[in-house]
């Protein structure tokens, strides 16, 4: 890619191969086609660039983190306080991110530090393709790495190599008084960032067309009750922009700006759209106990990201019973128990009873289960089939006893079996197994269901082996 650097045109960004033929950034156009003969140009978009750049991250805020920010030319900023466990930790969250980028074709590094210029560094200059550094250890794991990593312009990482600053450890284990003499206060200041000593405040990124609230306030605030009266304020401002332009809030980001550069944010997620200002903003102010206003709130942005048209419902005009609203119950116990733990179990369409039920969204239209009318299914199926030991005559025949968990149980009656086949168009390995499962009860009365893993004759069938697969109530 070739842009220009001041009156020349110069290599802006290369592709890998065109590093390893010696080619670098910064090196002038007529140099490079001289090193590489048919050397593949491209003029340099910058604005389209940045705008590619911008709506990557909106799409990583509506999936990771209200506060996501372009870091160009290259990168995003994500503020993952509170949001990783979402994912199941750092480390997962990272590699959903890779995995997503990846599959959209782009090539990603990813890295987690206590600061935003720390996370930068290594992204771009670690050799992990994704990074987590421990809480505490990222003046260790920052120092091996080269002056460049902090964001310094080309020319100055130039005038610091020259008296041998090669690594962020030779910047840091060198007086400060001295330094910001010969090289001003850039340097030093870009190493308190990245070493978390400074703070570097993450302006989120916002579509033009969200709507959006906010407030200005002359001192900062940070009483409880004074932020949720300013929260209560914004809300009412923001629903009625929101019912001016037909649309309801699918959810709701609110930033908090400190005085000390940090921005704390809540985030709510609705089950339905709604522009209902009172559930809405009682719903906010119950966020405001993750919240954080340190010295004061000197600014608060209340946005409504991805809001959907939303138009007024008539009840039944001839006083019929009116459909239960179930939404205002869902969105209370999604953001008090997390949207993760609020779900509806639906059917899918597998014929391995572990894969025929799904979790659904709270207000999805439930549909009638796709199970086999003449084979009842129990009332309580387990997470994982347990195992079980048996006397059985194969291949046909229902055992006559089995043992689960440490119990002997003899099997009075019996009906089966049914078999299930694998999900060939699935995985391959699936294309010849098989099970057969029993419907059997004991001498007590109790009723399970059990099947063999394979059919009790072809080793490539399954393992032979038999599970106790749910209990009948």
């Amino acid at each position: 890619m070739v842009g220009r650097i001041g009156r020349r045109r110069a290599v802006a960004h290369m592709n890998r191969l065109a590093a390893q033929a010696g080619l670098r950034v910064g090196q002038a156009v007529a140099h490079a086609t001289a090193l590489v003969p048919g050397l593949v140009l491209h003029e340099l978009d910058a604005a389209g660039d940045l705008a590619a750049l911008q709506r990557l991250a909106l799409w990583a805020q509506r999936l990771y983190s209200p506060t996501v920010a372009a870091d160009p030319p290259d990168g995003l900023v994500i503020d993952a306080t509170g949001c990783a466990h979402l994912f199941g930790g750092e480390e997962k969250m990272l590699i959903d991110i890779r995995d997503r980028l990846t599959k959209a074709g782009l090539s990603v590094k990813v890295a987690i530090a206590d600061s935003w210029g720390g996370a930068h560094a290594l992204a771009r200059y670690s050799p992990r393709p994704i990074f987590v550094v421990p809480p505490g250890a990222l003046g260790r794991e920052l120092h091996p790495l080269p002056v460049a990593a902090l964001r310094l312009p080309a020319d100055l990482v130039q005038a610091l190599a020259k008296p041998g600053f090669d690594t962020i450890g030779e910047l840091e284990a060198t007086a400060k008084g001295p330094l910001a003499h010969r090289f001003g206060f850039e340097p030093i200041r870009r190493l308190d960032q990245a070493l978390g000593r400074e703070r570097e405040p993450i302006e989120p990124v916002l579509a033009p067309e969200t709507l959006r609230a906010s407030r200005v306030f002359a001192e900062p605030i940070g009483a409880p009750e004074t932020l949720a009266r300013y929260l209560c304020a914004l809300t009412v401002e923001l629903c009625a922009a929101l019912e001016a332009a037909g649309l309801g809030a699918k959810g709701l980001d609110a930033f908090f700006f400190r005085v000390d550069n940090r921005i704390e944010t809540a985030r709510l997620g609705l089950a339905a759209p709604s522009r209902d200002a009172a559930r809405l903003a009682k719903l906010l102010c119950d966020k405001l106990e993750t919240i954080d206003p340190g010295f004061g709130v000197d600014r608060m942005v209340l946005a409504a990201p991805g809001a959907e048209p939303l138009a007024y419902r008539q009840d039944d005009a001839l006083g019929g019973p009116a459909s239960a609203d179930l939404s205002g119950l869902i969105d209370t116990l999604a953001n008090r128990l997390g949207p993760e733990h609020v779900y509806r179990l639906a059917s899918a369409d597998s014929d391995i009873p572990e894969r025929s039920v799904r979790k659904a969204p709270p207000l999805e239209s439930p549909a009638a289960f796709s199970w086999p009318i003449d084979w009842p299914r129990p009332t309580r199926f387990f997470p994982r089939p347990e195992p079980i030991e048996t006397v059985a005559l194969l291949p046909d025949q229902p055992p006559a006893a089995f043992t689960w968990r440490g119990v002997r149980r003899r099997v009075r009656r019996a009906d089966g079996p049914e078999r299930v086949f694998g999900e060939w168009w699935k995985a391959d390995a699936e294309l010849a197994r098989t099970r057969d499962y029993f419907q059997v009860e004991d001498e007590g009365g109790e009723r399970y269901w059990i099947y063999r893993d394979g059919d009790g004759e072809d080793a490539a069938t399954g393992s032979q082996r038999w599970f106790m697969a749910g209990v009948f109530g």
